[in-house]
C-alpha cells in the first residue's frame, strides 16, 4: 500500500534501546557499589582516628593517628576518583541517546515532508476533484488510512520531543555534578599534600625518636610553645601586611562573642581558604572582552569570568566604590578551570555574598563601609557565615557541618565527596585550640 513507507518511517523514529545498555547498567552497579564500599570504609576510619585521638598522648597513639588520616585521605581520593568517572559515563551515555534521537529524526525528515506535501495537495483539492481521481472507496480507504498516520506521526513526535527534553535536562543536571566535581580537584590537590605531609610527619617521628617513647615524650616537650613565643608568631592577612598571632586572636575572641562560634574554629577556617590571609587570589578583574572577565595579577594571562557577570560585577563594583578603591587593581581568586572566582580577601567571599552581610558587619565591627580585604572585619565575617551555619551549636558534630556549608553550600555539605573540607578545618581547629589553650593559662 502507498501508505506502507510512512509506517516504515514511523517505526524509524520509536525510540529504542541499545544491547549495550545492559552492560552500560552493569558497570554502572559495579561504581555504585564500590563507592559505597569506600564510604562505609571512609566512615570507619574515621571512627578509628575519633577514638584514637582520645586516647593519652603516646607515640604508638600518635603514629595510629597518623596512620588513619593517611589511609582516610587515600580513600577519600579514590572515592573522588570512583565518582568523577561514574558522572563522565553517565553524562556520555546520555548524549549518545540524544544523538541516537537526532539520528531516527534526521532519517525520517523525507518522509516527513513527503507526508506535509501529501497533505497541502489533499487541501488544495476539492472533494470533485478527488473523486474524479479514482475510485471512491480507495480515495475514502486513503483517506482513512493517511489521518490514521498522520495522528501516530503527531503522537510519536510528542514522545520523541518529550524524550529528548527529559534527556537533555538529565545531561544538564549531569554536567552540574561533573562541574561540581571538578571543583574539588582542587581538594585533592590539598588531601595529596595532606598525605605527603602527614607521611613526613611520621617520618619524623620516628627518626627523631627511634621508636622510643621516653624521647617522644622530651619531644613533645620542646615542641610546647610559651603564650609569649605564640604571640610574637607572625600571620599574613593581607598581601604583605603582617599581624601578630594575638592581634589575630583578639579580633577572632571578639567575633566569638558577637556570633558565638569559637575563635579557634573561625581561624581553622581562614587557615583552611587562604592560609590566614598568604593566599587571597591571583587574578584581577578588567571587564573585557565580556563583563566578569580578568586576568592574571602578575602573568597578565586573560581569564574568561573570573567573577560572574550577571551575580558578582555589580556588587564588586559597589563595594569597591564605597571603600574608594579602583576595583581594576583588587585581588581576587582566579576561576580554576571551571565556574568562577571572584572570591575577595582572607573570609573569601564572593561579592553577592559580601552585600548580604554588609550591614551587618558594619554594625559590629564599626567599619562602614565594611572592608572585605581587612583582616579584622574579615574575621567577623568569618565568624558570622560559620554562625548562619549553625557552628554556634557548639558541638563538634555541628561546627563540621558549618564548616562544609561555607565550602560548598547548604544543598553539598552532606555529601561524602566534600568530607575532607570539612575534617581539615577541625584538624586545623584543634591545633588553634592547642595554641589559644596555652595562650589562656
Amino acid at each position: 500500500m502507498r501508505w506502507s513507507f510512512f509506517l516504515i518511517a514511523l517505526v524509524l523514529i520509536v525510540p529504542t534501546f541499545s544491547f549495550a545498555q545492559a552492560a552500560l547498567d552493569e558497570q554502572k552497579e559495579k561504581l555504585k557499589a564500590e563507592l559505597a564500599a569506600i564510604e562505609a570504609d571512609i566512615e570507619a576510619k574515621r571512627g578509628v582516628l575519633s577514638e584514637k585521638q582520645r586516647e593519652r598522648t603516646t607515640l604508638e597513639r600518635d603514629i595510629s593517628v597518623l596512620d588513619a588520616q593517611i589511609s582516610k585521605a587515600q580513600l577519600s581520593i579514590k572515592h573522588r576518583d570512583l565518582t568523577l568517572s561514574q558522572i563522565k559515563n553517565d553524562i556520555g551515555n546520555k548524549q549518545q541517546a540524544i544523538d541516537a534521537l537526532d539520528q531516527k529524526v534526521l532519517r525520517s525528515e523525507a518522509s516527513i515532508a513527503q507526508l506535509i506535501r501529501r497533505t497541502r495537495e489533499i487541501d488544495e483539492l476539492s472533494l470533485l476533484e478527488l473523486a474524479l481521481r479514482g475510485d471512491l472507496n480507495d480515495l475514502f480507504s486513503d483517506l482513512d488510512s493517511f489521518d490514521a498516520i498522520k495522528e501516530k506521526m503527531s503522537v510519536s513526535f510528542q514522545e520523541i520531543a518529550t524524550l529528548r527534553a527529559d534527556l537533555s535536562q538529565r545531561q544538564s543536571v549531569l554536567q552540574g555534578q561533573h562541574e561540581e566535581e571538578a571543583e574539588l580537584r582542587q581538594i585533592q590537590v590539598l588531601e595529596k599534600q595532606k598525605v605527603e605531609q602527614r607521611e613526613r610527619e611520621k617520618l619524623q617521628i620516628l627518626t627523631v625518636t627511634k621508636g622510643e617513647e621516653k624521647e617522644y615524650q622530651e619531644l613533645i616537650a620542646e615542641r610546647e610553645k610559651t603564650a609569649a613565643e605564640i604571640r610574637s608568631a607572625l600571620f599574613s592577612l593581607r598581601d604583605s601586611a603582617a599581624i601578630p598571632f594575638g592581634d589575630a586572636y583578639t579580633y577572632a575572641v571578639a567575633a566569638s562573642k558577637s556570633t558565638g562560634v569559637r575563635p579557634a574554629l573561625i581561624l581553622a577556617i581562614l587557615r583552611q581558604e587562604t592560609n590566614l590571609g598568604e593566599n587571597v587570589g591571583q587574578c584581577l578583574l578588567t571587564n573585557s572582552p565580556n563583563k566578569g572577565d580578568g586576568k592574571g595579577k602578575n602573568t597578565g594571562r586573560a581569564f574568561s569570568q573570573v567573577m560572574k557577570g550577571t551575580r558578582d560585577v555589580d556588587p564588586f563594583m559597589q563595594i569597591t566604590a564605597e571603600l574608594g578603591f579602583d576595583p581594576y587593581s583588587m585581588v581576587v581568586s582566579c576561576p580554576p578551570g571551571y565556574g568562577y572566582g571572584g572570591a575577595m580577601g582572607p573570609s573569601q567571599f564572593i561579592p553577592s555574598t559580601w552585600i548580604l552581610y554588609k550591614d551587618r558587619l558594619a554594625r559590629a565591627t564599626g567599619q562602614n563601609p565594611p572592608n572585605p580585604w581587612d583582616a579584622r572585619t574579615a574575621i567577623f565575617a568569618t565568624g558570622m557565615l560559620m554562625e548562619d551555619n549553625g557552628a554556634g551549636a557548639g558541638t563538634r558534630a555541628s561546627e563540621r557541618l558549618a564548616a562544609l556549608r561555607y565550602f560548598a553550600g547548604w544543598g553539598n555539605a552532606s555529601k561524602p565527596q566534600y568530607a575532607f573540607y570539612g575534617d581539615s578545618v577541625m584538624e586545623f581547629a584543634d591545633e588553634f585550640q592547642r595554641q589559644i589553650d596555652i595562650l589562656e593559662r
